[in-house]
This record gives structure tokens, sequence and C-alpha cells, in this order.
């Protein structure tokens, strides 16, 4: 999948994939979220996809059911040092499934990229006006 960031003005700094934009912008403007919100974003996404995969397949209401992500930072890095994700689930959530949603939500394709990360190689090249 090919991705093409532009820079549109400012501070923002936007993706384009597939028929989407991504847009994001760093203070003070903060007209759309900054880049490493939407990275933490995608991670409580992705797992939210495999609940509501898991829930749709057996039919299961996904009302009331929501994620609350807990990023905690380095104090002195600023790196993630943890994330937590609680799968808050209404007391009518069958309890037998409360396992299963766990498991399904660790199947997140981000989070295991996160844990084998790819190699990455950033180049320059010249290229003619586009």
């Amino acid at each position: 999948m090919e991705m093409v960031i532009d820079f549109p003005g400012g501070l923002r700094v936007d993706a384009h994939l597939r028929d989407h934009t991504v847009m994001t912008d760093q203070p003070p403007a903060n007209t759309a979220p900054m880049p490493f919100e939407l990275f933490l974003a995608s991670i409580g996404t992705c797992a939210g996809i495999y609940v509501l995969g898991f829930c749709n397949q057996r039919r299961l209401p996904t009302d009331g059911i929501r994620i609350v992500q807990r990023n905690q930072a380095n104090p002195a890095t600023g790196m993630m040092d943890r994330i937590d994700l609680e799968i808050q689930v209404p007391p009518t959530f069958p309890l037998q499934y409360h396992d299963a949603l766990v498991r399904s939500a660790e199947l997140c394709k981000v989070k295991k990229t996160l844990e084998h990360p790819p190699e990455f190689q950033v180049i320059t090249k010249v290229v003619e006006s586009v």
C-alpha cells in the first residue's frame, strides 16, 4: 500500500491513502489530531475492530461496550512505557465471553506490528514537479 504525505500549510501534514485524506496538525493551531495521537488511536480502534467482529459473529449486542485506552509515557523520554486497554461491558454482557473479548482485542494487527516492528528505510529522491 502506498500513501502520499504532503504539507498543505502551517504545521499541517496530511496523508492520502485510497480515497481518504488523514489530516494532522501541531499546536498552536490544532485543527486536527497530532500524528502521534493518531498513532495511539490506531491501537484502540484496531482492538475495537476485533471486539466488534467477535460480537457480530456471535450476534452479541455492542450497545454499552467501549474500550478505554490509557497511555503511560516515560517522563524522561516521552515514549510510551505502557498502553492499557480496558474493555468495558454492560452488566448484561455474558460473563462467558469476557476472556474471549480480551483474546480478540489482542489479535489487533497494530499491536502485533508494534510487538514485531518492521524495518524502516528513509531516503530522499529528486523528482520532477508534480
